[in-house]
């Protein structure tokens, strides 16, 4: 099935897209990014989106994909991958048995916690062993607003998912492009594109998962406030850290009166040359 990029909707996806490569500089000239992908919606409306903004920029970038087989029972990555390369993209296919670690070190438990982190130690290391400047993942803006709240009522930190990100050990630079685009509407443009999905079959149907429940509740508060997640989103990039009590951002101890010396915010450096849309 052909991709229709100019349909509405794939339109003002890709604009939003490009608007946070801007505003955070994802991607520069010579890059050579891996689109991590699942062989879910999220990640595969990113990938198609990114060869067409490939396609319409002055900006020189080269895209390939990366999808882990974990050994899941009944995973069948063929005719996902022959439409990644009906895009022209070239799709690895990275081997590694997690699903059977996973099982057995988690007993009765939820198993996401593990299977993300050796999927993700595993994605790092590939790219870095194979030249790859930037890892692009399909976390959304929905994503980023659950991460942020599940950090707040669980963990007791205020964190969620960064646009941009360099990674702890100093090898990886991740990128989010689709921090402003909502779950709903990916969700629909993936039904109108009707690509082959590679289903979950590791945690997709456990219950009792938190990220579930804060979804959930986010979205029982959005029938009452229309604007919530791109109100919490804002909130985050608004942040007033004398107004918070991290004592690592604020000397609340020194903390004196200085009438003559005026405090005055930052203001972010000027962004370099952006793509167009």
């Amino acid at each position: 099935m052909k991709i229709d990029f100019e349909n509405p909707l794939a339109i003002k996806i890709r604009k939003q897209i490009v608007q946070a490569l801007n505003d955070f500089n994802m991607i520069e000239d010579g890059d050579k990014i891996m689109v991590c992908v699942s062989g879910g919606k999220d990640s595969s409306v990113l990938l198609a989106l990114l060869t067409e903004i490939q396609r319409r920029s002055e900006r020189r970038f080269h895209l390939e994909a990366a999808i882990l087989d974990q050994k899941q029972p009944g995973f069948d990555a063929a005719k996902f991958k022959s439409w990644v390369e009906g895009l022209g993209i070239k799709l690895h296919v990275i081997e590694k048995d997690t699903y059977s670690i996973v099982k057995e070190k988690v007993q009765g438990g939820i198993y996401c916690s593990l299977c993300s982190r050796l999927r993700r130690a595993i994605l790092y290391d590939f790219a870095y062993d194979n030249g790859f400047t930037k890892l692009a993942l399909g976390h959304h803006r929905d994503d980023v607003v659950h991460t942020a709240l599940l950090n707040l009522f669980y963990v007791g930190t205020t964190a969620s998912m960064p646009p941009k990100l360099l990674s702890d050990d100093g090898r990886n630079i991740l990128v989010r492009p689709l921090s402003y685009v909502s779950e709903r509407e990916i969700e629909e443009l993936a039904a109108i594109w009707a690509f082959p999905v590679i289903p979950c079959n590791l945690c997709g149907s456990q219950d009792g998962l938190k990220r579930q429940r804060v979804k959930k509740l986010v979205r029982d508060l959005e029938k009452e406030i229309p604007n919530i997640y791109a109100s919490i989103q804002t909130a985050m990039s608004n942040v007033k850290p004398s107004q918070m009590m991290d004592q690592n951002l604020w000397d609340f101890k020194n903390l004196k009166a200085e009438p003559s010396s005026p405090q005055v915010a930052h203001s972010p450096s000027e962004s370099s040359e952006e793509l167009k849309v």
